[in-house]
């Protein structure tokens, strides 16, 4: 059993000192994830990858659901975490704008989830939420390429797909949001 996955068990048992162990072994990790996903945002954000690794950690170690059996289930968490975080930004912002309900002209996944628009990334929030009712396990490895940064096989192994799955969901995925996108903007 590893490390990470030693502590997780302890923290799901109640150990109080578990989480202060956890943080150095995952850290570096969860702020290349995050630094990942900030470099895809648009110039000038408030939010930085360190912030954002700071409140994702908080979220799981302070949050109810600390039921992790693996390393993966946790970066997992992690990714949902940070989506959350990045959603809830943008929610932010764009209460905060005034003209909120621009037009956006054309649809290319890539460019939607990479924060063109506070706008963009809230479509995409609530097309991963319809998709996840749908098919969870393409939502799960869209929500780790998209807002953990993982690569397809990283995504593909977290899930445990095979690399030929992972693909297959990948473009089913990416075709479904691209499709779910376009006829809100029809």
């Amino acid at each position: 059993m590893s490390d990470v996955t030693r502590i997780l068990n302890a923290i799901e048992e109640g150990d109080p000192k578990a989480a202060d162990e956890l943080l150095p072994l995952v850290y570096e990790e969860l702020r290349l994830l995050a630094a990942q996903k900030m470099a895809q945002e648009k110039p000038g954000q408030t939010l930085q990858a360190t912030a954002l690794v700071h409140e994702a950690y908080l979220r799981l170690v302070e949050g109810t659901d600390q039921n992790w059996n693996s390393r993966g289930h946790f970066f997992k968490s992690a990714a949902e975490a940070m989506r959350r975080i990045l959603v809830d930004n943008a929610r932010r912002k764009k209460s905060q704008k005034r003209g909120g309900d621009c037009q956006k002209i054309g649809v290319e996944i890539d460019e939607v989830v990479s924060g063109e628009t506070v706008e963009d990334l809230l479509e995409v929030d609530e097309a991963l939420e319809t998709l996840a009712e749908e098919d969870l396990q393409v939502a799960e490895l869209i929500k780790l390429r998209y807002f953990a940064g993982l690569t397809l096989e990283q995504a593909g192994k977290v899930l445990g797909m095979s690399p030929r799955t992972a693909d297959r969901n990948w473009a089913y995925g990416r075709v479904w949001l691209r499709h779910r996108i376009s006829r809100q903007h029809s």
